[in-house]
C-alpha cells in the first residue's frame, strides 16, 4: 500500500540532519542516535523525524562497492580452460557481489526494524506522556473544582457572617436610640425634679421668711409685754383698783403672744414638712443621678 508523504521543509530536513549529526558525534559515533531523541533535539514531529532519519542512517552505512569485472591481457590469450577458470572467478566474484548487497540489505532491514521499535517506545512514550498530562489535567481540574467550591463556601460564609453583623448592627443601633429616648425621659425627669427642687427652696425661703417674721413680731410683742407688765405694776402701786384691768388685758397678751407662738409653731412645723420634701427630692435627684452615671452629671438650678 503506498502512502502520501508530506513535503518536508528545507530548514526542517536540515535541522534533522544537525541534529543526526550533533548527536552521533556526542555519542563518539558508536551508536546512531534513537528517532525520539532526533525529534526532542530537532523540535520537530515525529513523521519528518522518522523520514530523514531513515535517509540519514542508508548515508551512514557502508555501502557495498560494486565488482568490475576486468579481463586481463594475458587471459585473452590463454586457453579455453584457463577462460573456464576466469569465468568461474568471476562468478565466484559475482556471487561474492551478491553477498555483499545481500548483506547490506539485511543490515538496512535490521536498521529499519530498529527504527520500528524506536518509533513504537516514542509512540509509547508520548502516548504516555499524553495520559500523564491528561490525568494531570484532570487532578488540576478536580483541584480547581476544590478550590473554587471552598472558595464559594467560604463566600457565603463571610455573606452569613455579614448578615449577622448587620443584624446585630441595627438591633445596636435600635438599642442606642432606646437608651438616647430613656435618657432624654431620665432627663426630662431631673428637669422637673430640678424645677420642684426649686419651687420648694423658693417656698422654703418665703416660709424662713414668714418665720423671721413671725419671730420678729414675736420678740416685738414680748417687749410689748414687758412694758406692758411694767406699767401694769406701776398702776398697780399707783392705781389698786385698775389692777383688774391690768390683769385682763395681761390675760388678753398672754393669749396674743400664745397665738403667736402657736403660729410661729405651725410655721416651724410647715417649714419641717417642706425641709422633708426637700429632703426627699433631694433623695430622688440622687437617686437619678446615680441611674444616669457619672458621664451625664447635670447641675442643681
Amino acid at each position: 500500500m503506498s502512502q502520501l508523504v508530506t513535503p518536508i521543509l528545507a530548514d526542517v530536513r536540515e535541522r534533522i540532519i544537525q541534529a543526526a549529526n550533533d548527536l552521533y558525534k556526542q555519542a563518539g559515533r558508536q551508536s546512531f542516535p534513537t528517532v525520539d531523541e532526533v525529534r526532542r533535539y530537532a523540535r520537530v514531529d515525529m513523521n519528518a523525524a522518522s523520514f530523514i532519519m531513515r535517509e540519514w542512517r542508508r548515508a551512514q552505512s557502508v555501502q557495498a562497492a560494486p565488482v568490475a569485472v576486468h579481463i586481463p591481457d594475458a587471459m585473452v590469450k590463454a586457453n579455453h580452460q584457463m577462460l573456464v577458470a576466469l569465468w568461474t572467478q568471476a562468478q565466484e566474484l559475482a556471487n561474492e557481489s551478491l553477498r555483499t548487497a545481500q548483506s547490506a540489505w539485511d543490515t538496512e532491514r535490521a536498521e529499519l526494524d530498529e527504527m520500528r521499535q524506536e518509533l513504537a517506545y516514542a509512540y509509547e512514550a508520548q502516548a504516555a506522556e499524553f495520559d500523564l498530562l491528561k490525568s494531570q489535567a484532570a487532578d488540576a481540574a478536580i483541584a480547581h473544582q476544590e478550590a473554587a467550591k471552598l472558595a464559594a463556601d467560604e463566600l457565603a460564609g463571610i455573606r452569613t457572617e455579614l448578615a449577622q453583623s448587620l443584624t446585630r448592627a441595627e438591633r445596636a443601633e435600635a438599642q442606642v436610640g432606646e437608651i438616647d429616648r430613656r435618657a432624654a425621659d431620665l432627663r426630662t425627669e431631673l428637669d422637673r425634679a430640678h424645677e420642684e427642687i426649686y419651687q420648694a427652696r423658693s417656698a422654703l425661703a418665703n416660709q424662713q421668711k414668714l418665720t423671721l417674721s413671725i419671730t420678729a413680731e414675736s420678740n416685738n410683742t414680748k417687749s410689748e409685754l414687758t412694758k406692758a407688765l411694767v406699767a401694769a405694776e406701776a398702776l398697780v402701786e399707783a392705781h389698786q383698783e385698775q389692777r383688774s384691768i391690768a390683769t385682763q388685758e395681761l390675760d388678753n397678751q398672754k393669749k396674743q403672744l400664745d397665738q403667736a407662738i402657736q403660729s410661729a409653731a405651725n410655721a416651724r412645723e410647715h417649714a419641717a414638712e417642706l425641709v422633708g420634701k426637700f429632703l426627699a427630692m433631694q433623695e430622688q435627684n440622687a437617686a437619678l443621678l446615680a441611674r444616669l452615671g457619672p458621664n451625664n452629671d447635670l447641675t442643681l438650678r
